[in-house]
């Protein structure tokens, strides 16, 4: 990997973009470097959940890279580009473990993009978060029309990609963008110790959690309570469900293997 650190300890992994020299852009070579890594998270059963963050003081990830845009020449290939950052942040969404964002200054454009494919985001008190193709002449293409709508609904959906505006880390942490508002020093620290909650659960439960959520939200509420109940009825037959329940009852911790 010549644009990504991935780094493994225990059930956890993190992946660092790491182009900081240019504030971590999106460039093609990245966005396949992250489709390759996160493929290979998909088969490992020992993984438990994912961290991703920039490198540097200053971007978790500043947008796209600006001269590959340039060089689009027609509305094909930029299609085609859009296909390739929605397939990316599609594939964060549909990876079996969650995935923590650890936002750790700009996350512009495509970065911000990245950013809300993600299940939780942490931010630290320094980052930035905004869409701002439209001072480019162009508008979100990676997801962000759409998942800015769904996580913050149409109005804030329409301020950030229409105004092109940045907003920090407190004004995301009160519009829902961004769970958790940190010191730039403890952001990782603070991922890791969400990671880790995370990781001491059910695998099965947890799974099967972030799908309902995910697939549930595009669902009507009769639709989405029938999936709901249908993962339920799903870890219900599995070995780490006994082993909770009946953990519970013994008053000792769990084990759960994911089985």
């Amino acid at each position: 990997m010549q644009t990504l650190i991935v780094e493994r300890a225990g059930a956890v992994a993190v992946v660092t973009l790491n182009r900081p020299d240019v504030l971590n852009a999106l460039n093609l070579q990245m966005l396949a470097e992250l489709r390759e890594t996160i493929a290979g998270f998909d088969a490992d059963d020992s993984l438990r959940a994912v961290i991703l963050t920039g490198a540097g003081a200053k971007a978790f990830a500043a947008g796209a890279d600006i001269a590959e845009l340039h060089a689009l020449g027609n509305a094909r290939a930029g299609e085609e580009q859009a296909r390739r950052g929605q397939a990316l942040t599609a594939s964060l969404e549909r990876l079996r473990v969650p995935v923590i964002a650890a936002v750790n200054g700009f996350a512009l454009g495509g970065g911000c993009e990245l950013a809300m494919a993600c299940d939780i985001r942490i931010a630290s008190a320094n980052a930035r978060f905004g869409q701002p193709e439209v001072n480019l002449g162009l508008l979100p293409g990676y997801g962000g029309t759409q998942r800015t709508t769904r996580l913050l609904g149409e109005g804030w959906a329409m301020y950030l990609c229409l105004t092109g505006e940045m907003i920090d880390a407190p004004e995301a942490l009160r519009i829902g963008l961004v769970q958790r508002v940190t010191a730039p020093e403890a952001l990782l620290d603070e991922a890791r110790r969400i990671a880790a909650l995370i990781a001491a659960k059910g695998p099965f439960a947890v799974a099967a959690t972030k799908r309902a959520i995910v697939d549930g939200a595009a669902l009507s509420l009769a639709d989405g309570l029938a999936l709901e109940a249908l993962r339920f009825g799903t870890v219900v037959a599995t070995e780490d469900f006994r082993e909770g329940t009946r953990a519970f009852l013994d008053k000792r911790a769990p084990n759960f293997t994911g089985r």
